[in-house]
């Protein structure tokens, strides 16, 4: 595995020779680019599979229901409905980061169909709202302890690439910040409009655990 760094992003190599697949893997609200490099030895990737996992750092930004302090963020959030979650301005300028990531990586040679979005918490929102959009059908969809923003338009705004593309949504059951009901809730959403989505739970709070990143594992090499 090796490791390099850039004032946006940060990059961990998986496997040996040139990459074939890529993880784009955005950090929730409040965080950094540095929270899930470390994770990547606990996945228990295939060795045979070249992988190339890139975390991008949110921009600093004022967060309205945390009283207008000053944090990296993918988007504003002003209250605790789903209403006060939707910061079209701030999804859209998250948007078009992950585009202009997801265009990089196969302006390197990877070609979509072999790069995965994914995202924590805020980051998964953006990997949702990105991912249903796209107009190149990707490799898969990862969503940790997250929802699917603006599902209302999604039906109408989806470009229908990814619909067969393989979706796996985790939630924490006892998850106070983003509930477990409004998780499943995007999951099921997102069934009825024809993506194939796989919903995991677990023991756990908003976070990520051990058991969990096994799982991520699993799904990572049979998707790849």
């Amino acid at each position: 595995m090796s490791l390099s760094n850039s004032a946006q992003t940060i990059e961990v190599n998986h496997g040996e020779g040139e990459p074939s697949h890529a993880v784009i893997w955005l950090h929730g609200l409040g965080a950094s680019s540095d929270d899930f490099p470390p994770v990547v030895p606990y996945l228990g990737l295939d060795k045979a599979h070249a992988i190339r996992f890139i975390f991008p750092q949110a921009p600093n930004r004022p967060i309205t229901v945390n009283g207008g302090a000053v944090m990296p963020g993918w988007y504003d959030i002003k209250g605790v409905s789903i209403a006060d979650k939707e910061d079209l301005v701030g999804m859209t300028e998250s948007k078009n980061t992950l585009d202009s990531l997801i265009d990089q990586q196969m302006a390197l040679g990877i070609a979509s169909e072999r790069i995965i979005v994914a995202g924590f918490s805020q980051g998964g929102a953006v990997a949702y709202y990105t991912g249903i959009r796209s107009p190149y059908k990707l490799g898969g969809i990862l969503a940790l302890s997250t929802y699917l923003p603006f599902a209302t338009e999604a039906k109408i705004q989806q470009s229908g690439a990814n619909t067969q593309s393989p979706i796996l949504a985790m939630h924490g059951l006892h998850d106070a910040v983003v509930p477990l009901a409004l998780g499943k809730g995007s999951a099921d959403a997102l069934s009825a409009l024809g993506y194939s989505v796989e919903w995991k739970t677990y023991s756990m709070e908003h976070n990520v655990m051990p058991e969990q990143l096994v799982d991520i594992g699993r799904w990572i090499n049979r998707i790849l």
